[in-house]
């Protein structure tokens, strides 16, 4: 049988009416911000007080693009007769977003956690050298940094931290018992006092 003239635009607008009613699936950006998972992956903040120069992440970096400068600063001595030490100064810290492949290598190895996901993802630039970021954008996008999820209340808690909680606790109750034992001895002091009298 032959088909129906008009048969096809007929579909179509049945289509149309159909959806019509419906919620629109469109991301209405940028009028509208996606929203994001609390974790996900944008660019990259330093926390700049925890960077100690120690150039892992520059060369971990598979593609290149961190850009470091630091110079050496003496600091005097702590105590009389103590000697002078020597430590590395931040003067630059760059990454170069148009290279960066965001594998995260660097955040994974920086063992002073100065380096965190940022949750941004607005950055783009109408000239490519303008996506090279200095440190103190960088640091601005620290401050977007969302806090680490809660631990699981039912994992196990870390050996490193069980065996300090046992410590402590040791220490505590032998402060504890030494005080009592304090209390007791003054207390039979101030009695020999009062039947001495």
């Amino acid at each position: 049988m032959a088909p129906i003239p008009g048969s096809g635009l007929a579909k179509g607008l049945a289509v149309t009416l159909r959806t019509m009613t419906k919620k629109t699936v469109t991301a209405q950006y940028p009028d509208v911000q996606p929203e994001l998972p609390p974790r996900s992956r944008g660019v990259i903040g330093l926390f700049e007080e925890n960077c100690t120069v120690c150039m892992l992440c520059a060369r971990e970096c598979p593609d290149w693009c961190i850009y470091i400068d630091s110079h050496k600063e003496t600091v005097p001595a702590a105590t009389p007769g103590g000697r002078e030490r020597s430590r590395n100064v931040l003067d630059r810290f760059a990454i170069d977003f148009s290279l960066c492949m965001y594998c995260g290598i660097c955040i994974e190895v920086c063992p002073f956690d100065a380096l965190f996901w940022s949750p941004e993802f607005e950055y783009a630039e109408t000239d490519i050298h303008e996506l090279t970021h200095e440190r103190d954008k960088l640091r601005e996008w620290m401050w977007t940094v969302p806090a680490p999820p809660a631990l699981d209340p039912g994992a196990e808690e870390p050996k490193e931290i069980a065996a300090a909680r046992k410590a402590a606790d040791k220490l505590a109750a032998a402060q504890e018992q030494a005080a009592q034992e304090q209390a007791a001895a003054q207390q039979a002091e101030q009695q020999g006092e009062g039947s001495a009298e």
